[in-house]
């Protein structure tokens, strides 16, 4: 396995990421025990980057159960910013929520810390400002390693940049957009972007949901 540098953080990643968003069981796979089979799978293979979110279900406790007495060799990242219960602030990217669900996931993926922590979708209802704020005190008290976000538009990621540098911030140092040979919108502005900052892009939907393996039909 070829390893990469996730962005400019250092961090040396797999190619291939492992997403967890079917690991849920309400989601896909009803039995823990075969997400696990699957994850050690993907680490005897090579791949040491392992991705999931507090909104995929009960998927950040099986990951946390599957990776005991492996943790220390994995690249792991979460999500976090959509809801996840009815309370209005069980969401978003308030600091207030923010404290709240870095200690939720730290918990249930059974960690004293996240490698990288990211947005999961832009809160227009909150300054930017705020949640660089929140993050980089996350960052400074060594729970969370590194930071991201997830389906930015560009003109969001390079606001967050220039806040991040006149307010002394930690910035972003990866981008996760969906993208696939049936979606390239990125190619014209968040792939430029990314590249101009050295961001690491960690794209999901490679296969278009599916269609792309010749097992499915779109259906207009």
């Amino acid at each position: 396995m070829q390893y990469r540098t996730l962005g400019r953080t250092g961090i040396k990643v797999s190619p291939y990421a492992l997403g967890t968003l079917m690991f849920a069981t309400s989601i896909s796979n009803l039995d823990p025990a075969d997400s696990a089979r699957v994850l050690h799978k993907a680490l005897d293979a090579g791949i040491n980057f392992v991705d999931t979110a507090d909104a995929y279900g009960d998927s950040e406790e099986i990951v946390g159960q599957a990776l005991k007495g492996r943790r220390d060799h994995v690249v792991l990242a979460t999500k976090f910013g959509r809801p996840v219960g009815e309370d209005p602030n069980q969401r978003g990217t308030s600091r207030r929520w923010i404290m709240t669900a870095v200690e939720n996931s730290l918990r249930r993926l059974q960690t004293d810390y996240i490698d990288l922590y990211q947005v999961h979708r832009v809160d227009p209802s909150t300054d930017v400002e705020e949640t660089l704020s929140a993050l980089s005190d996350l960052i400074r008290s060594g729970k969370v390693r590194a930071i991201g976000s997830s389906n930015t538009p560009a003109s969001e990621i390079v606001e967050a940049q220039w806040v991040a540098e006149r307010r002394g911030l930690t910035r972003f140092h990866t981008e996760q957009p969906v993208y696939s040979l049936l979606n390239r919108g990125i190619e014209a502005e968040v792939l430029p972007v990314a590249q101009r900052y050295g961001l690491g892009t960690l794209v999901w939907g490679p296969l278009g949901q599916g269609l792309l393996t010749g097992d499915r039909k779109s259906v207009e």
